[in-house]
């Protein structure tokens, strides 16, 4: 009678088990973000890249024109695929490009831009991921377009392509 008990107490709790796991499979936990949700730009102070001197966003969202705020590390390698497009982009008078370094060892990122060159008018030291954080990005490559009134109008998710610079060059025209 006691083994009975036992084995009844045994195959209820793997019966229970496997309920709770195949809904577990059946429900996606995907984060998907917001990416077209218009939003202020964070205000913050950080480091320059080449100074190493402190600036605010005021000093650096000061022109009335858009902004590319791209956020990017060497090593991190969709950031060298899409390098070449904001070469590109940077060419462009109508869009500044900020550059975020993203937790990053300074001596590589130097290097990294001394090989690709440098598509930024400016760039910022995200030594632990804080601003990244406060822009509201979760990974890198994450690229930023803000509007004149410097509101952030569209974010991009991984790595920009043809497409995406195409899309920033009718939003800028």
């Amino acid at each position: 009678m006691k083994n009975k008990g036992i084995l009844f107490i045994v195959v209820g709790f793997l019966c229970f088990s496997f309920v709770i796991f195949y809904k577990g499979l059946n429900n996606p936990n995907t984060y998907i973000p917001e990416t077209n949700k218009k939003k202020n730009i964070p205000i913050f102070n950080a480091r320059d890249f080449y100074s190493g001197n402190y600036i605010t966003s005021d000093k650096i969202f000061e022109e009335n024109i858009f902004y590319i705020v791209n956020i990017w590390a060497s090593w991190c390698v969709p950031c060298r695929v899409e390098h070449p497009l904001l070469m590109q982009l940077s060419k462009n008078q109508s869009v500044k490009l900020i550059g975020l370094n993203y937790r990053d060892n300074f001596n590589n990122a130097k290097n990294f831009i001394d090989e690709f060159g440098n598509p930024y008018s400016r760039i910022l030291i995200d030594k632990d991921g804080t601003l990244g954080i406060e822009f509201g990005a979760y990974g890198v490559p994450e690229t930023f377009l803000i509007d004149k009134n410097k509101n952030i109008i569209k974010k991009f998710v991984g790595p920009i392509n043809q497409e995406i610079v195409n899309e920033i060059k009718l939003i800028i025209k």
